[in-house]
């Protein structure tokens, strides 16, 4: 029982006052590739930096309740030689940690994955809680395309965010479950429903199975959406109400929260989409209906960056702008006009 009311205050704090959580988790090789493409040298001090920008963001604390850091990150200091867990605490902010190791190829099915991460899990977890961290992420990745996701896949992987989820409880964290149907291909809308309604019923089908308190998780997952190369073009409306019907059939009501990822979504796209949830249909939704965004809060503050000091106001101007309006989203308070004010 302690636990359990341990994990509801983590919960219950994360999302105080209308806040969401800022992902800030990207492994080394994904925020190289973003360094990349916005012409940032690929080092070690570059990361560092970012992270230190991101963390040390004036007022982020208004918007932002959690954030999840990388192994690299949680073991890192600021110039001044603070650790970055310590300033994300100082301002309110709760420390959570990505735990896997990466989606990897599942043998014997083409093109589909299988996150590892599961030996010495249980150790991980305790060194992580003892630098701060209160609450965990694991994601999943399936993939629509010809004849796949398998049900092998599905299950599998449904499989590992429980086995991850039951050990994160144990160690007193919250697991962030995330099982996201990638937005990639040209699937239509109803396909998107129609995996990721299996994806979820699978998902806490196993959760049950390996007695984890689906009132200590938050579900990270994604929104109903047409596949990026689809030429269906969906309304802001359809959208929120495609995901709405999707998951009061899938997600049982005692999950405290349900923290959406934007998936490559552009930060406006996201944003619209979760408002119109919110605001639509708060009376019918059992779950606090947040967010938990990487590239739609930091995509436009990276690009304003481009690792250059002289652009650190500016950047992290641009981030706390970005947190604003989700939050706003949050709260289905959110209007297009709002971009402008940044």
């Amino acid at each position: 029982m302690m636990i359990t009311k341990l994990l509801k205050n983590t919960i219950e704090d994360l999302f105080a006052n209308g806040k969401g959580i800022l992902a800030m988790d990207e492994s080394t090789p994904t925020c190289d590739k973003r360094f990349s493409s916005n012409g940032i040298p690929q080092t070690l001090e570059m990361r560092r930096n970012y992270r230190e920008l991101l963390a040390t963001t004036p007022g982020l604390n208004e918007s932002i309740g959690g954030a999840i850091l990388y192994d690299e990150t949680i073991r890192q200091q600021t110039k001044d030689g603070e650790p970055i867990a310590s300033v994300l605490m100082n301002a309110g902010i709760i420390p959570g940690i990505k735990v896997d190791l990466g989606a990897k190829d599942l043998a014997g099915f083409p093109n589909e994955k299988i996150t590892e991460g599961l030996d010495g899990l249980r150790e991980r977890l305790a060194e992580y809680k003892s630098l701060g961290a209160r609450f965990a992420k694991w994601r999943a990745v399936i993939t629509i395309g010809d004849g796949i996701p398998t049900r092998t896949c599905i299950d599998a992987n449904a499989h590992a965010l429980a086995r991850y989820a039951a050990l994160c409880q144990e160690a007193g964290l919250v697991p962030i479950v995330e099982p996201e149907v990638l937005m990639d291909g040209n699937h239509s809308m109803q396909r998107c429903y129609d995996v990721t309604e299996h994806a979820l019923k699978a998902l806490f089908d196993q959760l049950y199975f390996f007695h984890v308190d689906l009132e200590g998780i938050i579900l990270k997952p994604n929104m109903v959406l047409a596949g990026k190369d689809s030429k269906e073009k969906n309304s802001i409306e359809e959208v929120a109400q495609a995901t709405v019907n999707c998951f009061l059939s899938s997600v049982p009501a005692a999950v405290p929260a349900i923290a959406f990822l934007s998936g490559g979504q552009s930060p406006q796209q996201a944003s619209q989409h979760l408002n119109a949830i919110n605001k639509d249909y708060k009376e019918r939704l059992p779950w606090i209906v947040a967010f938990s965004f990487a590239r739609a809060i930091q995509q436009p503050c990276l690009e304003a960056w481009k690792g250059q000091s002289s652009n650190l106001e500016a950047a992290q101007k641009l981030l706390y702008h970005r947190a604003k309006l989700s939050a706003a989203a949050r709260r289905g308070e959110y209007k297009l006009a709002m971009e402008d004010h940044g």
